[in-house]
């Protein structure tokens, strides 16, 4: 029998039940990719994470109850959480090793910064049947990068949207939606992606590798405040740098325990 450690985060919030939760698996070395997937699978949350520590920091990879993916936000923070909350890491920041190039998160008081390289997006015209399947009838504008990026008007239609999941899954099923954010927010979002069994996800860091250079240019500012207005919601500080992206959010933890494999 293997003893495994086992957190669930709630990421991109100071509260349990808010942002985006995350489950961290500690590891000495990777499992077989195939257990990896039936334990994120096991977990049914939207990303499971798994790191072994290297020399120079750690090695990171995360699972959906699908597949493998190249890049989660709110997981590389609850795992960072993890290392620096329960594992007690004296540095203030941590470099990860991924399949999307080194990524590091630094620790400033209870707020933890991603340091993400930025997607470049290309203005192009939606799938009407993406359109459809969300409901939108009018848009502001429409991107596409490593997901379409789709702008409304104002924060209550970006709410308003109640999209018909079963008809993105065959086409376009990764999206996130954006408009100005009012007094509070510089901008707001959701975003969807059914293909990877993910209908919405509540706090979405690889989304805002997209949101941050879009606004920045719209806005004329690299320093941003954003939230992702999904049931659960969560609140990002946000920065551009050049080809980097800064992602700044907090982290609770939720469970501690133990995984026993045979």
């Amino acid at each position: 029998m293997t003893l495994i450690d086992y957190y669930m985060v709630d990421a991109f919030s100071d509260h349990t039940f808010g942002g985006n939760a995350a489950a961290v698996c500690p590891l000495t070395e990777w499992l077989p990719d195939e257990v990896m997937l039936k334990m994120a699978q096991q977990h049914n949350q939207s990303e499971t994470a798994f790191f072994v520590p290297q020399q120079n920091g750690f090695a990171l990879r995360w699972f959906t109850t699908r597949n493998e993916v190249n890049l989660c936000g709110h997981a590389t923070l609850a795992t960072a959480h993890v290392i620096f909350n329960h594992l007690n890491y004296a540095g203030a920041q941590i470099v990860f090793d991924t399949a999307s190039g080194p990524l590091m998160v630094r620790r400033d008081d209870d707020w933890l910064t991603l340091n993400f390289p930025r997607d470049r997006t290309v203005a192009q015209t939606p799938p009407a049947s993406l359109l459809r399947a969300l409901g939108i009838d009018a848009y502001r504008a429409a991107h596409k990068g490593r997901a379409w990026l789709i702008e409304l008007a104002d924060r209550e239609q970006v709410e308003a949207i109640a999209p018909d999941i079963a008809a993105m899954i065959p086409g376009e099923h990764k999206v996130t939606i954006t408009a100005p954010g009012g007094e509070e927010y510089d901008f707001v979002s959701r975003f969807f992606s059914p293909g990877e069994a993910v209908w919405e996800d509540p706090v979405t860091g690889s989304a805002h590798t997209m949101l941050i250079p879009y606004w920045a240019q719209k806005l004329d500012k690299t320093r941003l405040f954003a939230r992702q207005v999904s049931a659960r919601g969560g609140d990002i500080r946000c920065e551009l740098q050049g080809e980097r992206v800064l992602m700044s959010g907090q982290a609770k933890t939720y469970i501690v325990g133990k995984l026993m494999l045979e």
